[in-house]
């Protein structure tokens, strides 16, 4: 019963034991000598200036939604299209499905990038 499941679970047992293992050697393996400079945030070799809590512009967020729905598009586009393609000779109902299912995802990606474009996060300063 568990025997296609078998090369699966050895591969987990491996993964994880090889974690744990890393983690328990970089504890007793790993040098200590704890000085101030050390436990000192890194700022680029300058103290820090301001407070943590500043705002960030929209801008910011707006070039990583951009990011993230060009990121999702390219991961969905990628599998739809070999599938898409290497299967479109059985043609089918499925295709067609496929296909309107491709172009309602691109409408959606599109409002989200006209969305993006309109908040003048694609304008450089």
């Amino acid at each position: 019963m568990l025997q296609p499941y078998l090369p699966f679970l050895i591969l987990l047992a491996v993964a994880a034991g090889t974690a744990v293992m890393m983690i328990v050697l970089s504890h007793f393996a790993a040098p200590r000598r704890p000085t101030h400079a050390k436990a000192a945030p890194y700022e680029s070799g300058m103290p820090p200036l301001g407070s943590a809590r500043e705002r960030f512009s929209i801008k910011f967020y707006l070039v990583a939604m951009l990011f993230i729905l060009f990121d999702i598009e390219t991961v969905f586009l990628i599998p739809w299209g070999t599938i898409f393609f290497t299967g479109a000779g059985t043609g089918g109902p499925a295709m067609g499905f496929l296909l309107i299912e491709m172009l309602v995802f691109l409408v959606i990606l599109f409002v989200g990038y006209v969305y993006v474009w309109k908040r003048g996060a694609l304008k450089w300063d």
